[in-house]
């Protein structure tokens, strides 16, 4: 025992230490990535720009009114929307996916964006309402539905398979009354509704992406400190308890911060499927035994988003709305997902 004790905690030693040089070398590439994308977003177009031109009226490093008009005015939003959006859908569904045990634990299907869009829907058909409005509806309407599914999974706890379970219902639910609503609607509503509906990077007003951005600066810290307690919760509640921690305390706490990033992501974006289901397990395969990083989830998200953002806007004979793209691309991988999780009998 005692010349194998030391043996064993150098080989220890040595594969944290991989991994750790492993997940800041896949974190740092990813980051490079996105920032490449972002750069990217606002260099094509009809009016075609240098990286150091574009770079330079981000930053404010020199004057040039007509390069500022377009880089400031009509691309940086939808850049800096992608971005803000990516990070968050792939935080908060690898928040999911983890807490859950569910490779296919993600926000577009367990109710909170068909709450967000059946708040949306019912705001442009009754109310003509459009802009801000909408897209405070469309976080009222994910917070709600939220809500509604952790009072309804409550048993003494709540219990992942049982909240996936009951997230579907309710997702069929908010999704039979916007088909409702639809048959409801006059013409121009209904193609408002459903091009909300389909998700586009470059729906938003100013105040809802600074709202996301300022949300992202507060809540992404949140969540790693929270990473912690996933964890110990990843190794059953029985375990965390043993470790000290209080499961329902910290497990309303993760979901709280996940539902607070895919709400304002939605409000911002409108219901964008598969990046918060495609995220994590992309960043995972890349991190290979040190997953579960949030952070590389995030920049995987937000590299999903710039790079669906750009297919959708630039490569197609006509312009898009970036769901469009991420619909096409996901759909392929949720059925490859469906299969293997069968298999392998980790469903939950």
């Amino acid at each position: 025992m005692t010349a194998t004790t030391p043996a064993t905690a150098g080989t220890f030693r040595i594969t944290r230490r991989r991994r750790a040089v492993r997940a800041l070398v896949v974190t740092s590439a990813l980051g490079a990535a996105a920032g490449a994308l972002f750069v990217l977003t606002m260099m094509v177009g009809s009016f075609r720009l240098g990286a150091a031109e574009v770079v330079a009226s981000v930053l404010h490093l020199r004057d040039d009114p007509s390069v500022d008009f377009v880089v400031r005015e009509l691309r940086l939003p939808t850049a800096a929307s992608a971005l803000a959006v990516g990070l968050a859908l792939g935080a908060a569904g690898t928040i999911f996916q983890q807490l859950l045990g569910n490779p296919l634990a993600s926000p577009d299907f367990v109710g909170i964006t068909s709450g967000a869009g059946f708040a949306a829907v019912t705001g442009i058909v009754l109310l003509q309402a459009g802009g801000p409005v909408v897209s405070g509806l469309a976080l009222c309407g994910a917070v709600v539905a939220a809500l509604l599914m952790y009072v309804l999974a409550w048993r003494d706890g709540v219990a992942g398979y049982r909240f996936i379970l009951i997230g579907i219902g309710v997702a069929l639910f908010f999704d039979g009354l916007i088909g409702y609503m639809l048959t409801r609607a006059r013409l121009s509503e209904a193609r408002q509704a459903v091009h909300w509906l389909t998700g586009s990077v470059g729906q938003a007003g100013a105040g809802e992406l600074r709202l996301l951005l300022g949300a992202l600066v507060f809540l992404l810290p949140v969540a790693l400190v929270l990473r912690r307690q996933l964890r110990a919760l990843e190794l059953g509640d029985d375990t965390a308890r043993a470790l000290g921690l209080r499961t329902e305390l910290s497990r309303a706490g993760l979901l709280a911060t996940a539902v607070a990033l895919v709400a304002l992501a939605v409000a911002v974006a409108g219901p964008i499927v598969f990046v918060a289901l495609v995220a994590g397990p992309i960043a995972n395969r890349l991190l290979g035994p040190a997953t579960g990083g949030i952070v590389p989830a995030a920049l995987a998200g937000a590299v999903l988003l710039l790079t669906a953002d750009l297919v959708a806007v630039h490569l197609l004979p006509a312009p898009l709305p970036t769901g469009v793209v991420t619909g096409a691309v996901g759909a392929p991988y949720l059925l490859w997902l469906l299969a293997t999780t069968n298999r392998q009998g980790d469903g939950g």
